[in-house]
C-alpha cells in the first residue's frame, strides 16, 4: 500500500514538473519550434535523401551556434526594451538599417510563400481539391489569426501541435538503422568541395540560423517585458533586468534550440533510412516527403504529415510576417507589437497583411512547393551573415548593452559561425 501511494505521489510530482516546465517555455522554445517550419522539414528531408547519414554532423555542429546567436538576440531585447530594428534606427546609420530591413523582408516574404505553398500542397494531398483553393483558404486563415487573434493565445495551442514532429523520432527506431555509421557521421564531420554538397550546407545553416528568428526573439522578449509591466511599450523606458531573468531566457533558448536540432537530426536520419533506401534522391512533392512516416503511421501517414506541416506552418508564418513587420514598423517609427489591437497599430498589421499576401503571390511562380522550401533555406543562408555582423556589433556595444555585453564564448561562437556562413555562401556563389 505504501509503495502504491509513493508511486502515485511520484507520478503526480512528475506531471506537475512537466506541466510547470511547459508553462515556463517562452520565446526561446517558440522560436526553436518555429525553426522546424516547412522549409526546415523540406531541407532536412532533402539532406537525408541526397546524402544519407553523411550530413548528420550538422545537427550537432549547429546547436551551440544557434543557441549563442539566439541568446544574443534575446538578451538584446531584454536589456534594451527594443527590437533589433529599433536599436539600429537609434544607434546606427540609415543605410545600415535599410540593408538589414531589406534583407529580412525579402527573406521572410519568400519563406512565407514557400511555407504557405507547402501547407497547401500537404492539405491537397490529404483532401484533394485544387492546390490554389487550399493556398487561398490557408492564407485567409493565417491572416485572420495574425490580425484578429492574440498570438499568445493560439501559440499556446500550436506549440503542442509541433510535438507531432516527434513522429520522425519514433520512425527512426522502427526501421533498420546502421547505428555505428550514424554515430560516426554525427561525431566525425565529412566535407566535400562538391557544389551540391556546399549548397546543402548553406541551406541547412540558413534554415537553422535564420534571419527571421533573430528579429523575432528580440521583439518577443520585449513583449514579455511589456506583459510583465516592466516597460509600457517597445522603446518606451529601460527595463529592470535581473540575472534571474537572463538565466531564465538562456534556459528557455537552449531548450528551444535543442528541441529544434533534435528534430532536425531525426528527420535527416529518417529520410535517409526510409526514402533514400528506396532509391529516392530528391523530394519534389508533399507525397514523397510524407512517405518517410509510413513505417509509423501506415494508412494514416498523410494525415500525420499534414497535421505536422499545418502545425509548424501556422506557428511559423505569423513569426515570419511578424518579424518583418516589427522590423519595418520600428525602422519608420510606427507603433508596433502583437499586444496592440489593430486599431492602435494599423501600419504594423498592414505590413503583416502585405507580407503574407506577397508570399501568396510567390506561389504563382510555379516552382514546386517543396523545391521552393529548399531554395528559401539557401536564400536565408546567404542573407544571414550580414545580419549576424550587426548583431555582434550591437551585443558588444557598451553604450547600448551596458554591463550585459557579450562574453568571450558568445563572441567566439558568433564570429566563427559568421565566418563559416560567409565562406560557404561565397564558395557557392563564385565557385
Amino acid at each position: 500500500m505504501f509503495t502504491l501511494i509513493k508511486s502515485r505521489y511520484t507520478e503526480i510530482n512528475l506531471c506537475m514538473i512537466i506541466n510547470d516546465l511547459l508553462k515556463r517555455l517562452g520565446p526561446g522554445f517558440i522560436t526553436g519550434a518555429a525553426d522546424d517550419d516547412p522549409s526546415g522539414i523540406a531541407t532536412y528531408s532533402q539532406t537525408g535523401v541526397k546524402f544519407g547519414y553523411g550530413q548528420l554532423w550538422t545537427a550537432l555542429f549547429s546547436f551551440p551556434f544557434m543557441a549563442a546567436v539566439q541568446e544574443m538576440c534575446g538578451r538584446i531585447g531584454m536589456v534594451t526594451g527594443n527590437g533589433l530594428s529599433g536599436i539600429l534606427r537609434k544607434h546606427y546609420s540609415r543605410p545600415v538599417l535599410g540593408l538589414a530591413v531589406s534583407l529580412l523582408v525579402a527573406a521572410n516574404v519568400i519563406n512565407i510563400g514557400a511555407d504557405l505553398g507547402a501547407m497547401a500542397s500537404a492539405t491537397q494531398m490529404l483532401f484533394g481539391l485544387p492546390f490554389f483553393f487550399w493556398l487561398i483558404m490557408l492564407t485567409v486563415l493565417t491572416l485572420f489569426l495574425e490580425i484578429f487573434v492574440s498570438y499568445r493565445q493560439y501559440a499556446k495551442f500550436l506549440k503542442y501541435l509541433t510535438f507531432s514532429l516527434f513522429a520522425y523520432i519514433f520512425v527512426a527506431f522502427l526501421v533498420k538503422q546502421d547505428w555505428g555509421l550514424i554515430a560516426y557521421s554525427t561525431f566525425v564531420p565529412s566535407f566535400s568541395l562538391n557544389k551540391e554538397y556546399l549548397l546543402n550546407i548553406v541551406a541547412i545553416l540558413g534554415t537553422t540560423i535564420s534571419p527571421y528568428l533573430f528579429f523575432w526573439q528580440a521583439d518577443e522578449e520585449v513583449e514579455e517585458e511589456i506583459a510583465q509591466h516592466k516597460i509600457t511599450g517597445a522603446g518606451e523606458g529601460t527595463p529592470n533586468v535581473e540575472e534571474a531573468d537572463l538565466k531564465g531566457m538562456r534556459i528557455d533558448t537552449i531548450i528551444g534550440m535543442f528541441f529544434s536540432n533534435l528534430v532536425m537530426f531525426f528527420i535527416i536520419m529518417t529520410a535517409a533510412s526510409t526514402l533514400r533506401s528506396q532509391g529516392i534522391t530528391s523530394i519534389d512533392t508533399a507525397t514523397q516527403a510524407a512517405e518517410a512516416l509510413r513505417p509509423l503511421a501506415g494508412d494514416f501517414t498523410y494525415l500525420l504529415f499534414t497535421i505536422g506541416i499545418l502545425g509548424v506552418g501556422l506557428l511559423a508564418v505569423p513569426i515570419l510576417a511578424g518579424s518583418a513587420s516589427y522590423a519595418v514598423a520600428e525602422a519608420v517609427g510606427w507603433k508596433s507589437g502583437l499586444y496592440r489591437k489593430l486599431k492602435d497599430a494599423h501600419g504594423f498589421y498592414g505590413v503583416i497583411a502585405v507580407a503574407t499576401l506577397v508570399g501568396l503571390v510567390v506561389n504563382f511562380l510555379h516552382i514546386p512547393p517543396f523545391k521552393m522550401l529548399y531554395y528559401t533555406a539557401i536564400f536565408n543562408g546567404l542573407a544571414a551573415p550580414v545580419l549576424l555582423v550587426m548583431i555582434l556589433l550591437i551585443s558588444n556595444n557598451k553604450t547600448i548593452m551596458g554591463k550585459y555585453v557579450n562574453g568571450t564564448l558568445s563572441n567566439v561562437l558568433g564570429v566563427v559561425i559568421t565566418l563559416i556562413m560567409t565562406v560557404a555562401g561565397a564558395m557557392v556563389l563564385f565557385f
